[in-house]
């Protein structure tokens, strides 16, 4: 069989108003605002479940809902979700990765953080402001998961990055009958060789999206270099049937660091997504800029599926 065809990355548009949140807008004393879940809600509002970290070092989540999820943010006047004062979450909680399950709820995965490292959370919700919380799903050292947004041959399936010093990060599969107790862990994806632009670990960035071609990955990738470590951001594509088999993964990054937002601030080089938002064929990205605020920045569906159909599988 003859190869397919190049295609070329798929093209992106920033947000003109970015960073389209920041601790300046923020209505309580905050050190950055960053790292974003989000939803649309029943309304067609966008919802971001914000990361944000106060002045001790700490951080925590506070909602903010926008009409047109760009601009005029109503920002929850008192953080949202806290850690719960255990040892598992003594250092805070962050990085929230919003579903939205068939049943009409809200699955909200996070890095809880305490003395014993990052564990993954979930807390269900159905209106952002009470949570059911489940506590700790996936024990440390472990982070980037979130649930796919519906079954996987009957059972609730999520993804996640567990990591150690051996054998580096890849993100993994893992299933569950009631949410609480996850099991028949595999592999998914490693990162790649040293020499890629994802070669030092990967992870998700935010839900998979449910697509004809597959589950969209959409996932951040870290290259270490002399100056530091670069965040980016590329896709894959996984079997909708078998997700644990990669159809497609993009050769190169198609979202990097490139305004003085994302190049300079708290953590430089970093562009981290961790919720996305689909109207019609646009997929709106929301995403950490250099640890320091929220930017939105947006691609085709259909031109990305395209650039991963032409893409190999690894």
């Amino acid at each position: 069989m003859s190869k397919p065809r190049p295609a070329t990355t798929p093209s992106v548009l920033r947000a003109v108003a970015n960073p389209i949140l920041h601790a300046g807008m923020w209505p309580y004393p905050a050190n950055s605002i960053f790292n974003p879940g989000a939803a649309l809600l029943a309304d067609g509002s966008t919802l971001l479940l914000c990361r944000v970290e106060d002045r001790a070092g700490h951080s925590h989540l506070t909602a903010a809902r926008s009409a047109d999820g760009i601009s005029t943010w109503k920002i929850d006047p008192s953080p949202t979700l806290t850690g719960d004062g255990t040892p598992e979450e003594c250092f805070g909680i962050e990085d929230p990765r919003i579903t939205r399950l068939d049943d009409g709820r809200y699955a909200v995965c996070f890095t809880s953080y305490g003395e014993a490292g990052p564990s993954v959370s979930l807390a269900m919700t159905t209106d952002f402001a009470t949570f059911d919380r489940l506590g700790i799903i996936l024990p440390p050292n472990n982070k980037d998961a979130a649930l796919f947004p519906a079954k996987v041959a009957g059972r609730y399936a999520i993804l996640h990055r567990p990591s150690c010093p051996d054998a580096g990060g890849g993100i993994w599969i893992a299933y569950s009958d009631d949410l609480r107790h996850w099991g028949d862990h595999r592999h998914v994806m490693s990162a790649r060789p040293a020499g890629f632009w994802d070669s030092a670990k990967i992870g998700l960035a935010g839900p998979t999206i449910q697509t004809n071609d597959g589950w969209l990955v959409v996932y951040h990738g870290v290259r270490n270099t002399a100056a530091g470590s670069i965040y980016r951001v590329g896709a894959a594509l996984l079997d909708r049937n078998d997700p644990c088999h990669v159809v497609a993964r993009g050769r190169e990054w198609f979202l990097g660091p490139a305004t003085p937002d994302e190049r300079q601030g708290d953590v430089a080089d970093v562009v981290f997504p961790c919720g996305a938002t689909l109207i019609g064929n646009e997929l709106r990205l929301y995403y950490g800029m250099a640890d320091t605020s929220i930017g939105l920045a947006t691609v085709s569906l259909p031109e990305l599926l395209h650039w991963l159909r032409a893409s190999p599988s690894e």
